[in-house]
């Protein structure tokens, strides 16, 4: 019977892209979702997201919310219920389209996207502790690299 070690991987695919990848990945994901677990109050990565576009681009529809966040049309709305809730954005009638919202960030909002940054900046740190600033730079710039539309044609 063999040991199945969980820190063990088949060398064949301990060195792959693919594998490092999918495995960063996963432990991003953990590292993000217990810092806002944490010190979210609550909120999750994806609010956070909607917080930064509404803060960066200005009143927007939850449609082009969605596309520009890359957060599915339905999870949208039922994240923005929860953040208007907490009064962080207000929705309205798009005079233009009536039936289309067109949603504001508040000044609440913003001053919660401005803890939240706290919060990601924290994971980030954790994220890339074991690189020295040189590298962090050069991760970064890898990483963009690699989802540049020109090398990604499914995004274009």
């Amino acid at each position: 019977m063999m040991d199945h070690a969980p820190s063990r991987t088949p060398a064949r695919v301990k060195d792959r892209p693919t594998w490092l990848i999918s495995r960063t990945f996963a432990r991003s994901s953990g590292l993000l979702a217990a810092g806002f677990e944490s010190y979210g109050r609550g909120l999750r990565s994806y609010h956070y997201r909607l917080l930064a576009a509404l803060e960066e681009w200005g009143p927007a529809s939850q449609a082009d919310l969605g596309r520009g966040t890359g957060i599915d049309r339905s999870d949208v709305t039922a994240a923005l219920s929860e953040l208007e809730s907490r009064r962080l954005v207000e929705r309205s009638v798009d005079p233009e389209h009536k039936r289309r919202n067109i949603v504001t960030i508040t000044p609440a909002g913003v001053a919660q996207l401005l803890e939240l940054d706290d919060v990601i900046d924290a994971v980030q740190e954790q994220v890339l502790e074991p690189l020295t600033n040189a590298q962090r730079r050069q991760f970064i710039t890898l990483m963009a690299k690699l989802l540049a539309p020109e090398h990604n044609p499914s995004t274009e």
